[in-house]
């Protein structure tokens, strides 16, 4: 079969109904159809819904717009194009045929290696971010920013964008007659050789090589990060203290509770990447398989079922993000659930504000810890944004009256 597709979210067409020897339209079995259809609305509901989540925690939460955060958003949103353009058309595709025309067929396909790409290419940026932040801390105050990272997304996306425009021209509609109709199918309008320099390219451009440089630097990030704890027992406090005898033992052993918070927090972040990348190696491990084995073979293989779970990985590598934060990010949890109370706080609000409150009593501060009101704010890459210290004691308005 020489216009056969291998594109995710596209149904593949029927060879014996290419020959002309099947006078019916071959149709999907009910159990293919119903697997299909629970598995991949599960997967993306969940995942349109997770990555909706993860857009909005960081951008309407001041502390979590970092540079790590910014990339994971353009991540987020690229899962949300590949959830949306590939998972959803899946759907229909089970039950029937192409139903979304010329202008789907090319936009659909567009938006799939948009989404895929841009996945691939984030998440590249933000293991060279965590590279620098942690490897090279001095130049990353001047070079992680979040202008920065905000100009790289754009131009990440921009470079995408115009890249998966050839997809207009590589894909096109074909229609086969049955006797009980017409079955339509969005596929290739060249020949199997003609694109498999194409696959190939994309193979390593957004798999191969983010797969490799993620490999080293996360190597290099280990051993800075892991292989070179700070000192938290006694004796090199002592050591410390020795070194810098012009500071008081009590700053020195904050310091050091400073620092391996730092470090911890650090530790945690660039844990909950590697699991991203990981994840995103082994789940389109199979899709990526099939495409280099069946650019081989003559047939290709075309198992319904295999395909069905190359797809379900991709879908679950887009939906399970939001859930990896959660479950390794306390900002992210914290975030997640002040997001889903936040409905229920502004009912409270408007129904205390309807009602008058008189306050009577004053709050005496003085007899509370003197830590209590000291807070730090730390971002995501671990460094301490923001430091305040209220202190200030409630001042006496009392007015004293003399007659002279």
């Amino acid at each position: 079969m020489e216009n056969q597709t291998l594109s995710i979210g596209m149904q593949t067409m029927n060879e014996s109904g290419m020959n002309g020897t099947v006078s019916y339209m071959p149709q999907n079995t009910l159990e293919v159809q119903v697997v299909t259809i629970s598995l991949v609305l599960l997967i993306c509901g969940v995942g349109i819904a997770g990555n909706i989540m993860v857009v909005l925690v960081v951008l309407r939460t001041k502390h979590m717009m970092t540079p790590t955060n910014c990339y994971l958003v353009s991540l987020a949103i690229a899962d949300l194009i590949v959830l949306l353009a590939a998972g959803l058309p899946n759907i229909s595709e089970v039950v029937a045929s192409w139903v979304y025309g010329y202008v789907g067929c090319l936009c659909i396909t567009y938006l799939q290696y948009l989404g895929i790409n841009i996945s691939a290419c984030s998440i590249t940026a933000f293991t060279v971010e965590r590279y620098i932040a942690i490897c090279h801390s001095i130049k990353a105050q001047f070079i992680c920013t979040v202008s920065r990272a905000k100009k790289i997304i754009a131009f990440v996306w921009l470079f995408t964008s115009m890249y998966c425009v050839m997809w207009f021209f590589l894909v096109d509609i074909t229609e086969v007659k049955f006797a009980d109709g017409v079955q339509v199918n969005c596929g290739y309008r060249v020949s199997r050789n003609l694109y498999t320099p194409i696959y190939f390219f994309d193979f390593t451009i957004f798999y191969v090589i983010p797969l490799v440089l993620a490999t080293v630097l996360y190597g290099l990030i280990a051993r800075i990060l892991f292989m070179n704890p700070l000192p938290s027992n006694p004796q090199d406090l002592s050591r410390m203290s020795s070194k810098h005898q012009g500071k008081a033992y009590n700053s020195i052993k904050l310091s050091s509770k400073g620092n391996k918070s730092t470090v911890s927090s650090r530790k945690q972040v660039t844990k909950m990447l590697a699991v991203v990348v990981i994840l995103f190696a082994l789940l389109w491990m199979p899709y990526r398989t099939l495409v280099v084995v069946n650019s081989f073979m003559d047939p290709p293989y075309l198992n319904v079922w295999f395909l069905l779970f190359c797809r379900l990985c991709i879908y679950l590598n887009s939906a399970i993000n939001p859930i990896i934060y959660n479950l390794m990010s306390q900002k992210f949890r914290a975030a997640f659930k002040n997001l889903c109370k936040c409905e229920q706080k502004r009912t409270e609000k408007a129904a205390k504000y309807n009602v008058p409150v008189y306050y009577s009593v004053m709050k005496d501060s003085s007899h509370e810890s003197p830590d209590h009101d000291l807070t730090v704010q730390e971002d995501l890459n671990g460094f301490p944004t923001k430091k305040v210290n209220f202190t200030q004691k409630c001042v006496n308005t009392t007015t004293t009256h003399s007659n002279a």
